[in-house]
């Protein structure tokens, strides 16, 4: 058991310096960032967007599926995860 103690926490160990040095690796580079878009420090504000209902609106994000079932989907997910923390936290 000790040594699958171990393990587990090598592993972890590994797995939070990888997701480290890969946010570093992504702040750096500034991957992801649209020259379009760039508000500086707020721009994770969506409020602080121009126009931010374009990227948002139905008829932007053309699909099969009706919009209501993807936020269906989203609430579903929510309830769920709640649940889920609730199990935990007893």
């Amino acid at each position: 058991m000790a040594g699958r103690k171990r393990w587990f926490l090598i592993v972890t160990g590994v797995f939070a310096a990888l997701v480290i040095v890969i946010a570093l690796w992504i702040m750096v580079r500034g991957a992801g960032l649209q020259e379009s878009l760039d508000f500086g420090a707020g721009a994770y504000y969506y409020a602080d967007i121009p126009d931010f209902e374009k990227y948002t609106e139905a008829a932007s994000l053309p699909t099969r599926i009706p919009y209501l079932v993807y936020v269906g989907l989203f609430l579903l997910w929510g309830w769920l995860m709640y649940r889920l923390w609730k199990r935990i936290d007893k």
